[in-house]
């Protein structure tokens, strides 16, 4: 079994080949159960740590491919210095379910989760937004900025955070590719973007659906659990909502989950997943004017297309069939 870490998982991930394979996974379908997800208190705070199988089926699952993740998520590693998710991807190939390899979890996620963010503004952001505002300085933070410049033509960047400094030094990182500054005033920030992207741990909504010019797609990547929210009701009801999965968006999905608490919005309010919005089924963004927003939580879908696509990048002559 080979061991492949940050660096080649990085290399093997191209952002349009990624997000090509995600969009034929999502299009095709595996088997993914729901993710278990256990809260750990910790004498700094709670962690969680979240498990996440999967396995291609049908006329692929002989030649196929199974996988697990397995992550660690801990919120207050901010204060040492350290990432706040941590974690491993185990790959099997799917005749005999014998191991393939351990990749670096971490950097899987990151880079996929932001894949699945470009996937959906491929499809649901105006063709003509150039203009991305990320909200977070995280992890997460620059891997949005490569994957949504990936798939539309991006050429303003605009970078807030709570702590002013990181916004800076990330802005900095990308001055030579983009008009990229962080910014102080989070309203005028949102007022004035064609994409949003959340990437954040909140609690408390951040960006308030007031705040938002037509046309904008808004990209919620964070709030996984139901005690967590990026953004107020306000910005769901004047949106076209799209989600990564149902079963993750009426699970997990903080935004969605307290708004319906409020009494604000419902189930039916969802106009459709990725799968039935790439496979045709159902419609995207209406007009050039309308709000849309896309709500994910992650699939175990997600890792385990990024995973092939990392095992068949890296090491090409595995011979297990493609589900691609």
């Amino acid at each position: 079994m080979r061991f492949i870490a940050a660096q080649e998982v990085a290399r093997g991930l191209g952002w349009q080949a990624l997000v090509e394979r995600l969009a034929a996974t999502f299009r095709q379908g595996i088997e993914s159960p729901p993710r278990h997800h256990h809260a750990m208190q910790r004498p700094d705070g709670e962690a969680t740590m979240l498990l996440m199988p999967a396995w291609e089926k049908g006329d692929d699952a002989d030649r196929g491919y199974i996988g697990v993740k397995m992550v660690n998520v801990f919120p207050q590693n901010a204060d040492h210095g350290l990432p706040a998710i941590s974690g491993v991807y185990l790959l099997s190939e799917g005749r005999h379910g014998q191991p393939l390899a351990a990749i670096d979890g971490a950097e899987l996620t990151r880079r996929r989760t932001a894949a699945a963010s470009a996937l959906a503004a491929r499809e649901l952001a105006r063709e003509d937004a150039e203009s991305l505002l990320v909200v977070g300085t995280g992890r997460l933070a620059p891997m949005v900025i490569e994957a949504h410049a990936a798939v539309r033509p991006i050429r303003r960047v605009r970078i807030w955070g709570r702590n002013p400094d990181k916004a800076q030094t990330l802005a900095e990182e990308y001055r030579q590719r983009f008009d990229c500054d962080a910014v102080m005033d989070l309203r005028s920030a949102c007022s004035e973007a064609d994409i949003i992207s959340c990437v954040t741990l909140s609690t408390q909504p951040l960006v308030h659906g007031d705040w938002l010019r037509e046309g904008t797609h808004l990209d919620l990547v964070g709030a996984f659990r139901h005690s967590m929210r990026e953004t107020d009701a306000r910005c769901l009801t004047r949106s076209e909502v799209f989600v990564d999965t149902y079963a993750g968006a009426f699970g997990e999905a903080g935004d969605i989950l307290q708004a319906m608490d409020e009494g604000e919005f419902t189930r039916q309010d969802v106009r459709a997943e990725l799968a039935e919005l790439l496979r045709g089924q159902k419609p995207g963004r209406s007009s050039p004017e309308a709000i849309t927003l896309f709500k994910s939580v992650g699939a175990s879908l997600e890792d385990l297309a990024a995973a092939i696509e990392v095992w068949e990048s890296v090491v090409p002559e595995s011979g297990v069939a493609s589900s691609r």
